[in-house]
């Protein structure tokens, strides 16, 4: 039996997934972030379906609870996230301050 959380899960994770369908044609994602974001999702939707799936998985690895196999794994998606977010703030910050040296040299 589904339970209510796990149609919660779903559906936010449906329209998660839609979301990133949208930004795919739209061009705002790339082939690779758009697979990334579609395992993820099919990943979550997955887990909402069949909560014993984390349980088998985690029993395999040497983890006694599939909810901490849930909560490592977000832990480890969110630093990644976290370091991609990052590298892309400092090639932003990198191109302005090229843009500014190069407006300040037409000036003169």
């Amino acid at each position: 039996m589904i339970q209510a959380i796990s149609v919660i899960i779903l559906v936010f994770a449906l329209f998660a997934w839609s979301r990133a369908i949208l930004r795919f044609k739209d061009n705002k994602l790339n082939t690779s972030e758009f697979i990334f974001w579609s395992i993820i999702w099919l990943g979550v939707s997955l887990l909402a379906l069949n909560p014993e799936l984390a349980g088998l998985v985690s029993f395999k690895i040497g983890i006694e609870r599939p909810v901490d196999l849930v909560i490592y794994l977000s832990i480890i998606l969110l630093f990644y996230l976290i370091f991609r977010m990052y590298v892309k703030q400092d090639k932003i910050e990198q191109e302005i301050t090229e843009l500014v040296r190069e407006l300040s040299l037409r000036k003169k």
